[in-house]
């Protein structure tokens, strides 16, 4: 099968769609992969890393008021789409699959306007604007969240599939995650990551809990800072609170992130839906601190849903502290029958299955145009 992929801007739109990429391959190593995103966007330097085939497009994103840079993203658009049309004519592929983000617009529109089968995911509880506007094209959308199916009203076929961040976790080797962090097998990890570029309140609260770490007990702390963040947060734990290096590990970004998750105890993290993928996979106990920074506030959405089920415990970015987290962090870590009836209603909401799912779905399309 010939496939090509799509969505860009974050983490939780592009790891989905390689995950499924690399699901297919796995499945029939003929399978050729074509990513196409934007050229400055995330995806520009997450795929190739991947080793899966990319083309840039130039698309930006529509303002929510009224903008004169509103006219000239709907040129762009346009621009977008025919480059989209040259890009699928010359690689022939049997589906496209869009993963949200604005750069799905013009690819899964140009496809649905060539007559080749699409399929686009939504991650998040409340749908995207760009993949509730692809819906009416789209042959197939495939949800994260049950509840999300009904709204899409104007989509031919709708389909819980969960995601498929979720069935590549699971892959993981167990013990590689602790020695890639030159940890020892032994140790007890609580991993706090804020999202694939960081999180600058998170970052402050870690920097303010840092000279009360000597409370956490026998656990050591992984703190994902992002990129940008990682120097200025590690200089001024140096500088106020150097022993607490000894209980926390700073690194600026995981590429392994899938085994590190498979040997943590606890998570912190934001609730962007591939997130929640793989804690629920691993069945993991967490502290969720939505981004409120967000479209319609879907992280929160997200996050409701797992702590609804008692698998997890909700900190709102407002409320957020260092006194705050280390106090949530403690009373879990000091708690293992709280955090075992955590890990089994986490794992009651997980879909191993996802990418299955999803295949099937690509398979039964392809199956219909034939």
């Amino acid at each position: 099968m010939r496939i090509v992929l799509t969505g860009g801007g974050t983490g939780g739109h592009i790891y989905p769609a390689v995950a499924v990429g690399k699901h297919m391959l796995q499945n029939d190593p003929d399978t050729k992969l074509l990513y196409i995103g934007t050229g400055k966007g995330m995806e520009s330097k997450v795929v190739p890393e991947q080793g899966i085939p990319f083309e840039a497009i130039e698309i930006t994103g529509f303002r929510r008021k009224l903008s004169f840079e509103n006219v000239k993203t709907v040129i762009r658009f346009l621009k977008g789409a025919q480059r989209s049309k040259s890009l699928l004519r010359e690689f022939k592929p049997d589906v496209v699959i869009g993963t949200g983000g604005y750069v799905c617009g013009p690819v899964v529109y140009a496809a649905a306007k060539l007559g080749i089968p699409t399929f686009i995911h939504e991650q998040n509880a409340i749908p995207g604007l760009t993949n509730q506007f692809l819906s009416r094209y789209a042959d197939h959308v495939g949800v994260s969240f049950p509840e999300s199916t009904s709204q899409f009203p104007r989509a031919k076929e709708t389909s819980f599939t969960g995601n498929p961040c979720a069935s590549h976790v699971l892959r993981a080797v167990p013990g590689r995650g602790l020695q890639s962090l030159g940890l020892a097998p032994s140790t007890r990890l609580a991993l706090v990551v804020g999202g694939s570029r960081g999180a600058r309140a998170l970052n402050e609260a870690i920097i303010e809990m840092a000279p009360m770490l000597n409370h956490i007990g026998d656990a050591q702390i992984v703190f994902v800072t992002g990129e940008i963040y990682y120097e200025s947060t590690k200089s001024r734990i140096a500088e106020e609170a150097p022993e607490a290096l000894k209980k926390l590990t700073l690194v600026p970004y995981l590429h392994n992130m899938a085994e590190v998750l498979k040997d943590a105890a606890l998570v912190v993290s934001r609730s962007g839906a591939s997130s929640l993928a793989e804690i629920t996979a691993l069945g993991l106990p967490s502290i969720l601190i939505p981004s409120p920074n967000v479209t319609n506030n879907h992280q929160e959405a997200n996050a409701r849903s797992l702590v609804s089920a008692g698998a997890a415990e909700l900190l709102l970015e407002k409320d957020l502290s260092g006194a705050a987290l280390l106090r949530l962090m403690e009373e879990l870590l000091g708690d293992t029958v709280r955090m075992k009836a955590m890990s089994s209603s986490t794992t009651k909401l997980a879909v191993p299955d996802s990418a299955n799912r999803i295949a099937a779905a690509l398979m039964q399309m392809e199956s219909k145009r034939r």
